[in-house]
């Protein structure tokens, strides 16, 4: 562990179960059974709570169910959405899981790759704690890395091909990761490990 983060700089950590290693763990209820268990899909988001503002745990929160409406008037807004992600990737790089990964986390919503819709049924859903036009972070990129990697090894069918932003399968509905990330460097780095 270090500062910027919860994973070692050369370590990519290991999936059991479902479950990464050295990932915080925050349990949510928004998710269900994977109809025929396959992962074979990676699917990067953004998301800040209220929007471009970071910290302050909200996403933790919304993700499970616990968002504190009162606390700002856009959390009136989506106070009924259930919604979830795998994982969570903050400004600091700390990883936090919600969602098995055995498990169909709500995250990808009304989606289709490579002709295929339903995208939660088959994908692994990452969060990056940002926008799309605030840079992400070293921190960040160094910790998706990491997280990629583990996902790579543990779930052969994930291939750098098979790994996609939220805006390439809604994209009448969705803009994010959006222009703020780097999907050369993301590549590169990934690349340069396998």
């Amino acid at each position: 562990m270090n500062n910027s983060g919860n994973l070692s700089l050369n370590a990519v950590p290991l999936i059991t179960d479902g479950w990464m290693q050295g990932a915080k763990i925050i349990r949510s209820q928004h998710f269900n059974r994977r109809p025929e268990g396959e992962i074979s899909l990676l699917v990067i988001h953004n998301i800040s709570l209220p929007p471009g503002q970071f910290g302050g745990g909200y996403v933790e929160r919304f993700f499970t169910g616990c968002l504190p409406v009162a606390e700002d008037p856009y959390f009136e807004t989506i106070r009924d959405l259930e919604v979830s992600s795998h994982f969570f990737i903050a400004r600091t790089g700390e990883t936090v899981q919600f969602v098995s990964c055995l498990d169909r986390a709500w995250h990808a919503g009304k989606s289709c790759f490579d002709g295929r819709g339903s995208c939660n049924d088959f994908a692994v859903g990452i969060e990056l704690e940002g926008t799309d036009i605030v840079p992400y972070t070293d921190f960040q990129y160094r910790s998706l890395k990491f997280l990629t990697l583990a996902l790579m090894r543990t779930y052969p069918d994930i291939t750098p091909e098979r790994i996609t932003g939220h805006q390439n399968i809604a994209p009448d509905r969705k803009t994010d990761p959006g222009l703020s990330f780097d999907w050369k460097r993301f590549k590169n780095n990934l690349l340069s490990q396998c």
